[in-house]
């Protein structure tokens, strides 16, 4: 045995590290990591460089990843190669992804070469498991030579479900500050006023907003939601906030919770039915606003809730409704106007004086260095706060003030439009209170939303811009990602700059998939959490909607296998086909409004046990979706922009590494030798710098250098090459264990 071990050593010594220097290099993999006992994992990521003076975005991005657990769920595979690669050879038997110990294979799409790197990029074709370790494989069809690592999944769920756990055993409302008497909903404003108003005598309902600087902004709330209504009541409940000043809730180890940082008073609206109410009290249905939008969407979002005896009520988004300043009053017949506090949740995060209607759902932008989290924590904070005001309605509420309980205390049951549907997915896979739930218009990932939808590239564009170095490279809204979507195909000829844009939307979809729907959704049916049930949910979604594109759709729907509780409504096909259709649950103009909202009563009314056609085998509502595939593409039509120029392909570095094996514990010379490849021929490569182990020396005229080094410890040590002008390239010497 000794003398195996003896002579397995000695050949490793005389192997050249050039012998199997084009085996590609991948990413993601174990290697960027390192053992940590306090994650779910027990690994946590730690990726080395970029340069922080040269690259200050990107160097604020790699600290936020070194804080995760693993990898993401969708990660964009990179293969850098030496030799030549053909990507029409792949193919699900020559690059797939397979779980540790077996399963079926993932064959992956989605796929951009870049000449300028020589890699290939790609995506599994279905989301991973999470906290989980897979094995990549590259066959040698693709780039000469076979390849594979292995790598583990972050945990992405259990952070929303362990700050859910402690709102059900009380520490967090302990944690806030919040009694046991103050953890239910409340009326009655100081001074004793009860905004509570019987809906026959409401003439209008009016808003005042906190804009910032100056006087409050006044609009009309408008009121569809007059079927039966019986009171409409306006109030507040105290929710725990996870959130901090930046609007980020800090990531901690995935085996703790996270802290609790204080406390926000939450605004709510409520239409109660009229007539006599059921024993144990109405039952309730949560409504969800979306971006920009506020909890007084719930009187264009409950047509006929109230005639089918449902009582509907509504919180604000986190940053939503405008400051703090903000007021709502009501105009009755019975009291005249009457003013109070409309709990304005908008923050000025940028410090100009102003507040928009949705400043603070979000952490700030670029420059700072929190800003690829994005909406992450916001959309946790408001499924958080929607959590508690489930709980709030489960304590008994009693709307009059007569002393009996007006709404039933459980089984409540959500619905949601755009952005509610998305914190909403989130919602039901995470909180076994919510038994069923309709979704409408959600997809994921946000920056997937933004970059594609016409009304938020801009925004895409200012923070590419705002980066260091700025990113933008000419093209829609000064921008060209060159990013294939599911069903298109390779791209082989991105456009200059596009690839380092990718990088930065594969590092932000990393980083905020802890706050995305479609990590969410395979909670619902599939693989529901610890305690919690299979959910009854319902899904609509618009053909061409230019809010949230048909493709961001179908990833979510996609993660949970939800196309056969999903309806698509084909706007193309109505009177309203040159609209935008993204609202068409609310918008009174468009023609799919009455249609959707029957659905939504009747799915609401049998606590999600019925998903009508709503209309009755026709061809504009199809339910389910005929062909889950129409929703792969956009299906409206873009306005022609010019693009840059195709990447150009880079020569290469090559280095040889003599020997490729070494013992710990010894002083070893190890040689290096770099060149590239020009017109077919191997020239050596003068003043090329190559780094090992915090080692760095320059190759002489014939590209030739050495260094002497000692390894204390067994392991693999990256060897960097690098010239100005030239593509650099790494090879990995390997330490043994000292004989």
């Amino acid at each position: 045995m000794r003398l195996a071990l003896l002579l397995t050593l000695l050949v490793a010594l005389v192997v050249p590290a050039s012998a199997t220097a084009a085996a590609p290099r991948i990413f993601p993999s174990d290697t960027f990591t390192v053992k940590d006992s306090a994650q779910v994992t027990g690994r946590r990521v730690r990726l080395r460089g970029p340069s922080c003076s040269a690259r200050p975005s990107d160097c604020n991005d790699r600290k936020l990843l070194n804080r995760l657990d693993g990898f993401d769920l969708d990660p964009r595979v990179e293969v850098r190669f030496d030799n030549r690669v053909d990507v029409s050879k792949v193919t699900p038997s020559t690059f797939y992804l397979q779980r540790v110990g077996g399963g079926p294979r993932i064959g992956v799409n989605r796929l951009v070469f870049s000449p300028a790197r020589n890699a290939l990029y790609a995506q599994p074709r279905e989301l991973l498991l999470e906290s989980t370790r897979y094995r990549i494989v590259v066959g040698r069809a693709i780039g000469g030579r076979r390849a594979t690592t292995r790598f583990t999944t972050m945990t992405a769920t259990a952070a929303l479900r362990r700050m859910r756990g402690q709102l059900d055993d009380g520490s967090a409302y302990d944690a806030a500050g919040i009694a046991q008497d103050q953890r239910g909903l409340n009326f009655v404003r100081p001074g004793g006023l009860r905004t509570v108003f019987p809906a026959a005598g409401v003439v209008r309902i009016r808003r005042f907003n906190d804009v910032g600087r100056g006087p409050l902004k006044e609009e009309v709330v408008p009121n569809v939601a007059v079927a039966n209504a019986g009171t409409y009541a306006f109030g507040s409940f105290l929710s725990p906030s996870w959130l901090n000043g930046s609007r980020v809730i800090p990531q901690v180890p995935t085996k703790q919770a996270s802290r609790v940082r204080g406390r926000e008073q939450v605004g709510f609206t409520l239409i109660v039915p009229a007539g006599s109410k059921p024993a144990g009290g109405w039952p309730v249905a949560v409504f969800g606003p979306g971006i920009t939008r506020s909890k007084y969407d719930l009187f264009l979002a409950a047509d006929e809730n109230a005639s089918r005896g449902i009582a509907t009520a509504s919180i604000d988004p986190a940053g939503h409704a405008f400051g703090p300043r903000s007021d709502a009053a009501v105009d009755s017949l019975t009291t005249g106007p009457v003013r109070f506090s409309g709990f304005g949740r908008g923050v000025d995060l940028d410090s100009d004086g102003e507040i928009t209607n949705q400043e603070g759902v979000q952490a700030a932008g670029s420059p700072d260095p929190r800003a690829s989290l994005g909406l992450r924590d916001g959309l946790r904070q408001t499924a958080l706060d929607n959590m508690a005001f489930v709980r709030a309605i489960g304590r008994g509420v009693d709307v009059d003030g007569d002393g009996s309980t007006d709404l039933r205390r459980d089984r409540v049951s959500y619905y949601a439009q755009s952005l509610g549907g998305i914190y909403g997915t989130m919602l039901m896979g995470t909180d076994q209170l919510v038994p069923a739930g309709l979704l409408n218009v959600p997809g994921g990932p946000i920056l997937d939303i933004a970059r594609q939808a016409p009304g938020f590239r801009d925004l895409v564009a200012t923070e590419l811009k705002n980066r260091t170095p700025s990113l933008l490279n000419g093209g829609r809204e000064g921008f060209t990602e060159s990013t294939p979507r599911y069903v298109e195909q390779p791209v082989t000829r991105p456009a200059r700059g596009a690839v380092p844009i990718q990088d930065v939307g594969a590092t932000s979809n990393w980083l905020n998939r802890p706050g995305s729907p479609e990590a969410f959704a395979p909670l619902l049916r599939l693989r529901p959490a610890p305690g919690v049930p299979v959910k009854r949910v319902a899904y609509q979604i618009a053909f061409g909607d230019q809010t949230v594109p048909n493709p961001t759709s179908a990833t979510l729907l996609r993660a949970g296998k939800l196309f056969d509780v999903t309806t698509f409504y084909r706007n193309d096909r109505t009177p309203t086909a040159s609209r935008n259709p993204h609202g068409f649950l609310l918008d009174p103009t468009v023609a799919g409004r009455n249609l959707g909202q029957r659905q939504v009563v009747e799915f609401l009314a049998s606590e999600g046990n019925s998903i009508i056609d709503p209309d009755g085998g026709a061809t504009v509502f199809e339910t389910p979706v005929a062909d889950p595939a129409a929703m792969e593409t956009l299906n409206y039509e873009l306005t022609p922009a010019s693009e840059p120029p195709p990447e150009a392909a880079v020569a290469g570095l090559r280095l040889s590494v003599r020997p490729g094996r070494v013992p710990a514990g010894r002083r070893v010379r190890i040689s290096f030798r770099v060149t590239t490849v020009t017109r077919g021929r191997r020239r050596a490569v003068k003043s090329a710098v190559v780094r090992l182990a915090g080692r760095q020396v320059r190759t002489n005229s014939r590209g030739r250098a050495s260094v002497t080094v000692r390894f204390r410890r067994r392991g693999a040590r990256e060897v960097v090459a690098k010239r100005r002008g030239l593509r650099a390239t790494r090879e990995t010497l390997r330490v043994l264990r000292a004989q």
